[in-house]
């Protein structure tokens, strides 16, 4: 006898009840099957998966939510997709909230806080199952909204003061900074800048770790100090350069607040036959592709954004199921890469 037609929805949709008909199971069966819980046998799972694909069945999230009383995504916050930093923390999301049955639903802030609450606000009205966002340092306002929302959040990136009472995976920026400097100042340099782009809050991190190491030393200038909120790019970083030898020609060291920017000051020193590091020395920050392969290689600091999006995310897992959560500020650190920049 032919097996009789799935019976479909008034919008021709197949349906959750017509795939557990085609695999002889419960509808719940087919519900925990495909959302990938262990708990159900691997023979099922493929029964269900096998049906799925043959009738063309693809889940309603919204229903699913609307049943379950239960959003299945997750919202995340970042502030760029054009930077590898982003690329690498937002495929570790991916890969530890997808077997669990939640997706990332991905904003891109362009580090403006405006941009920021919008995003939020359009967010919030799909009642997510979690948030993910970046950073600590934001208005009041923002603030409050993630506060008010009711929906478990993580901040990545960053750390929150252990008394704030918030979530938050990441390192100290601040910290990083100050590693850098010291190492700088322990090769021998004593004219050491620090240029910078974009000049969002954890550059700005960084850029007071490098003041407190060099007041300390008794070596800082405010003159040492180049800051242009434009985008970080390696054409900028070239410009920067450029400008900092131009006009500070004693300088014997600058410390670039991004790899992106530190590799354009390795090309733009080519350019010029200016010696790295005999004639200056040149350090970066978060090991970016293609600073180890740079002439010479960058000295740079490695900040661990796959790690931290891959624990942001199991620490978020445990909040939305209502567990206790040992230790709400996480941080993993960072690793300081001395190559042949320094």
């Amino acid at each position: 006898m032919t097996a009789a037609p799935p019976r479909r929805r008034a919008s021709g949709r197949v349906t959750l009840d017509d795939v557990a008909r085609a695999a002889d199971v419960s509808p719940i069966t087919v519900s925990r099957a495909l959302r990938g819980e262990r708990a159900v046998d691997p023979a099922l799972v493929a029964r269900v998966r096998e049906a799925a694909d043959r009738l063309g069945y693809v889940p309603d999230p919204a229903a699913r939510a609307l049943a379950s009383r239960r959003s299945t995504h997750v919202a995340v916050l970042i502030p760029m997709l054009s930077n590898a930093l982003f690329v690498d923390l937002i495929e570790a999301v991916q890969r530890t909230l997808r077997p669990a049955g939640y997706q990332a639903l991905i904003g891109v802030t362009h580090y403006d806080d405006t941009e920021e609450a919008v995003l939020l606000r359009e967010q919030l009205l799909h009642r997510p199952a979690g948030l993910l966002v970046t950073g600590i340092d934001r208005p009041a306002a923002t603030r409050s909204l993630i506060a008010q929302a009711g929906v478990p959040c993580v901040h990545m990136m960053d750390l929150a003061p252990a008394d704030a009472g918030l979530y938050s995976v990441g390192m100290s920026q601040a910290e990083a900074g100050a590693a850098m400097t010291r190492h700088l100042l322990a090769r021998g340099h004593r004219r050491v800048a620090f240029a910078a782009a974009q000049l969002d809050p954890r550059t700005l991190q960084r850029l007071q770790g490098w003041r407190r190491e060099l007041t300390a030393a008794g070596l800082y200038e405010p003159t040492l100090e180049w800051l242009n909120p434009a985008p970080s790019s390696i054409a900028l970083g070239g410009r920067m350069f450029e400008q900092v030898i131009g006009q500070r020609p004693s300088i014997d060291a600058v410390f670039f607040c991004n790899d992106d920017l530190a590799q354009g000051a390795l090309l733009a020193a080519v350019r010029h036959g200016i010696r790295v590091p005999d004639d200056i020395a040149i350090a970066g920050f978060n090991d970016l592709t293609g600073s180890d392969q740079m002439v010479p290689p960058l000295t740079t600091v490695r900040t661990p954004r796959a790690e931290v999006g891959a624990a942001a995310s199991v620490m978020l897992l445990a909040l939305m199921r209502g567990e206790h959560v040992e230790r709400p500020v996480v941080d993993l650190g960072f690793e300081l890469v001395p190559r042949g920049s320094v």
